[in-house]
């Protein structure tokens, strides 16, 4: 009797022992991080709803089992939720999700043509896969920082632009699939590091160059059909199963050997091989080998010698005979603001300057511009061809994939750049309304001297090279160029709702005043471009000139930052001159005289309370104590009453009192005055995103009932 009890008993205990740990298994709460970041994802998108279990606030994803988590123990390690018709963004705290394995939401309508957020998850990722959506912008920088990813998925999006060099650290990469996109621009030089590569997928974009970067990668499948390569393809990628390559416009005959190689002096290929060096491979004697070699090589070395020593006799000659009969007025150097667009390259004989050749001007009707010639840049000259043509001066920049356009194409456009065109002055120079033969409308914007110090053509083509490579949808696109006659003219997308401080500051009664939602909106986007400016480009850029009258407006209010990457290229003495009182600049900007990328977020916090409060950042015409914006409303940001007082007018009431109060916490943050307090333009996104999230998510618990009370403003306010 005492032993059934005692097996009883133990029975007991056994079992409780097994049930005990797979109930704290199963009602073990999830990593608050990862219910954070689920929370937001469902937040951001517009059309949830057919997500089973999913919460807008707080839940247990692992323990109730939501649609498409997977977890291991209390963290989610993936998200597959691929062919559900969901629409919206990701969230913007993705990154917080440490343990994620695997994220999968392809073919749904995500994006919405915004760009692919950087803050996705990447300590763990190892599969990334967003095909068949609707996100725009570049391929995300962020990618650089996923070491363990193997597999990444992009196809059938709208992403445009070059594919940056992101590439380098990413050894398991195994599949990439950019395919059908709009990317544009040479394969990256960081493909040679992908030692892992098997699949790659890059048809149907407008892809440029060679694709020699792919020779050396471990493909099984490459698909690189209908783009716009050039070049041979290489004989490795020759020998992978599954190649295609059509729709391209690729060399014909023979192709050039493989790098590294010097191509033979002119009229010598044939004599590049002495008989001694066509050996069967025998072993002949180290005396008769020795002796066949250093033969060869001496006649090469006399030969180069009495090559070189000609030419350079040539020069010397003809220098003297073209001096000799030159014109009085070309014996001093002229300046290179009087040059054509064809740059010239001083000849400098050893210890000894010359004077600069110069072909005479033709006449602007006459002038048909090319683009500053690759082929002038780096081409290697006949010994014929030396003496007739002018040589290009060489630069390192890159080249530009932008419209060439002639001082005559744009003096028709902008009606000789009359000032009825004229839609504003800056720092940079003024802007004028462009209009073409083919109904087209852009800005062009003609650089004053301050934009570019040293007048040199040089100069400005890496400007160009620089802002050609800027691609965000907030930032103003550079569209072409001109440099003719010292001229430089920037042609750039026309925005036609003006600027953002023409906007506020010079509304009447024919211009509807900005909404709440719409100031929201555009502080969001230019805190976006920013942020891409400050924390995506490398090496970082400082905009230097933020202001309301840099933000463009398109036809839908989105903002557009215009002068993007122009002040590298001016002295900040000379900046901080021009900016002197304007109310923009940071103040150690005007102690030290230096910018930063805290001087920027300063700024944009000016920007922020020109948005909040309808005022202009430095105005004379108020009283003494209101004339500095910041000082006048920094005291009152932390005081609701003081704050429904500072409110803009013009908004007549219609805005949501929580969302003003976070927006003037933001606008604080900024416009301290030390800058180590200031936060990075990141965290200003998210705070940005953050404030619009919780009044969508609260104009969704409202039901319809209170979004109906008062429809007709129901785009006047976020509720």
């Amino acid at each position: 009797m005492a032993r059934a009890a005692w097996a009883a008993w133990l029975l007991v205990l056994l079992c409780f022992g097994a049930w005990t740990p797979r109930r704290i298994l199963v009602s073990a709460a999830t990593d608050a991080n990862d219910v954070t970041a689920l929370n937001t994802l469902f937040t951001s998108m517009s059309s949830p709803g057919q997500l089973q279990g999913w919460k807008a606030s707080g839940g247990d994803p692992c323990s109730e089992s939501w649609q498409g988590i997977t977890c291991s123990g209390s963290s989610v390690t993936a998200i597959k939720l691929p062919g559900l018709g969901l629409s919206g963004t990701l969230a913007y705290n993705m990154n917080t999700m440490d343990s994620l394995v695997e994220l999968d939401l392809s073919q749904n309508n995500l994006g919405g043509g915004q760009q692919i957020p950087y803050n996705l998850p990447n300590k763990k990722l190892e599969r990334l896969n967003l095909a068949g959506n609707q996100f725009s912008g570049a391929v995300p920088y962020s990618i650089s920082t996923m070491p363990k990813l193997q597999y990444l998925n992009l196809n059938h999006n709208q992403l445009s632009g070059d594919i940056t060099d992101i590439f380098s650290n990413l050894p398991s990469l195994t599949t990439v699939d950019l395919s059908s996109n709009s990317l544009t621009g040479n394969l990256p030089q960081s493909f040679t590091s992908l030692s892992s590569l098997k699949t790659l997928y890059l048809q149907n974009n407008q892809l440029t160059g060679s694709i020699n970067v792919l020779a050396n990668l471990p493909l099984d499948d490459l698909n690189v059909a209908n783009n716009r390569f050039t070049g041979w393809i290489p004989n490795e990628l020759k020998k992978i199963n599954s190649l295609q390559t059509d729709g391209n416009s690729w060399s014909t005959g023979p192709s050039p050997p493989p790098p590294p190689f010097t191509a033979p002096p002119h009229s010598r290929s044939n004599r590049r091989k002495s008989p001694g060096q066509h050996s069967n491979g025998s072993n002949n004697s180290s005396s008769g080998g020795s002796s066949g070699i250093g033969a060869g090589a001496i006649a090469g070395i006399i030969i180069s010698v009495l090559v070189i020593g000609a030419v350079v006799a040539f020069f010397l000659i003809k220098r003297k005979q073209r001096k000799g009969a030159m014109p009085e007025h070309y014996e001093q150097r002229q300046p290179f603001n009087s040059f054509p667009s064809n740059e010239v390259k001083e000849m400098k004989p050893i210890q000894e300057a010359t004077t600069v050749e110069v072909e005479s001007l033709p006449s602007p009707a006459a002038v048909n511009l090319k683009p500053p010639p690759k082929i002038e840049r780096n081409q290697s000259f006949d010994d014929d061809d030396i003496a007739s043509k002018p040589v290009a001066k060489k630069s390192n920049a890159a080249p530009v994939k932008a419209t060439v356009y002639s001082v005559a194409d744009l003096q028709m456009a902008t009606d000789s750049f009359s000032m009825d065109n004229l839609i504003g002055e800056g720092t940079f120079g003024r802007v004028y309304r462009a209009q073409f033969s083919d109904g087209k409308v852009l800005a062009v914007k003609k650089l004053n001297s301050t934009a570019l110090p040293s007048q040199s053509s040089d100069d400005f083509y890496e400007l160009v090279s620089n802002i050609s490579k800027l691609h965000h949808p907030n930032l103003s696109e550079l569209v072409g160029y001109c440099m003719e006659h010292g001229q430089y003219l920037l042609v750039f997308d026309f925005h036609r709702n003006g600027s953002l401080h023409d906007m506020i500051h010079l509304s009447d009664e024919y211009n509807k005043p900005l909404s709440w939602n719409s100031r929201v909106k555009i502080a969001l986007g230019s805190a976006r471009a920013l942020e891409y400016l400050h924390e995506i480009c490398s090496p970082s850029i400082i905009h230097k000139n933020f202001k309301s009258s840099n933000i463009l407006l398109d036809t839908e209010l989105n903002p557009h930052i215009s002068d993007a990457g122009l002040s590298s290229f001016v002295p900040d003495a000379e900046f901080q001159a021009s900016d002197q009182g304007s109310g923009y600049g940071a103040p150690e900007v005007d102690m030290t005289g230096q910018y930063t990328l805290k001087s920027d977020v300063y700024s944009f916090g000016v920007v922020m309370l020109e948005l909040l409060t309808g005022r202009k950042p430095f105005d004379s015409s108020r009283p003494r104590s209101e004339q500095s914006l910041v000082r006048w409303a920094t005291p009152q940001l932390h005081d609701i009453d003081a704050l429904d007082r500072m409110v803009d007018p013009a908004l007549k009431g219609l805005y949501p009192a929580k969302s003003l109060s976070r927006f003037a916490d933001v606008v604080a943050l900024c416009v301290q005055p030390e800058p180590e307090f200031r936060p990075p333009m990141s965290e200003v996104v998210q705070a940005l995103v953050r404030l619009v999230q919780r009044a969508n998510m609260t104009r969704r618990m409202l039901d319809g009932e209170e979004a109906s009370r008062r429809p007709d403003d129901q785009d006047q306010e976020f509720v």
